[in-house]
């Protein structure tokens, strides 16, 4: 079981499967990271990109967030955070894809990513450049990127590292996009 920390879900239990690669992010992680977003997080339009639990996405809904857009490839656990927001009365789509064919299919722009792909798997880089050239990005954009603690992953230049922490073996860090970084 893992609980939401904040907000008006603070205190739900999400049902959490033993599923290989999968790693939800600490409590406390999520109280840091949610601190960092706290001024950005009111109406934001959020995607939680690889879900797997959906806490992250669940999370920034229950301090605020008007929509959460959650995308996870592995049916099981899909169909276990459709059961959690059906539960917890959120009104919210999962759509089962992979990653990098959902940025590169769909329209939607966020203000907040939360970027936590299974760690063996790779996809920070491409994910990150998904998103930047498929134009996945309001200006500005928060994304969030966790991350093994010994590789801090390459992102696109228009990323700039805002705040980073590390807890165990795992480096979480934020990064601001704004169209000014952007241009050439």
């Amino acid at each position: 079981m893992l609980r939401i920390i904040g907000g008006s879900l603070r205190g739900s239990r999400l049902a959490v499967r033993d599923a290989p690669g999968l790693r939800p992010t600490p409590d406390r992680v999520r109280e840091t990271l949610f601190n960092w977003l706290m001024p950005v997080i009111d109406g934001a339009h959020c995607l939680d990109l690889c879900a797997g639990t959906g806490a992250l996405g669940i999370e920034a809904l229950s301090r605020g967030a008007a929509a959460v857009d959650f995308v996870e490839t592995d049916a099981q656990l899909a169909d276990d955070l459709r059961a959690n927001l059906a539960r917890l009365k959120q009104p919210v789509s999962v759509q089962r894809a992979d990653a990098l064919s959902f940025l590169r299919t769909g329209t939607a722009a966020y203000d907040i990513v939360f970027l936590d792909p299974p760690f063996g798997a790779g996809l920070w880089t491409p994910l990150a450049q998904a998103l930047e050239t498929g134009a996945r990005l309001k200006s500005p954009a928060w994304i969030y990127v966790e991350s093994p603690a010994d590789a801090a992953p390459e992102m696109p230049d228009s990323f700039e590292l805002v705040r980073e922490n590390r807890a165990g073996a795992v480096r979480y860090a934020l990064y601001r996009r704004s169209a000014k970084l952007s241009a050439p």
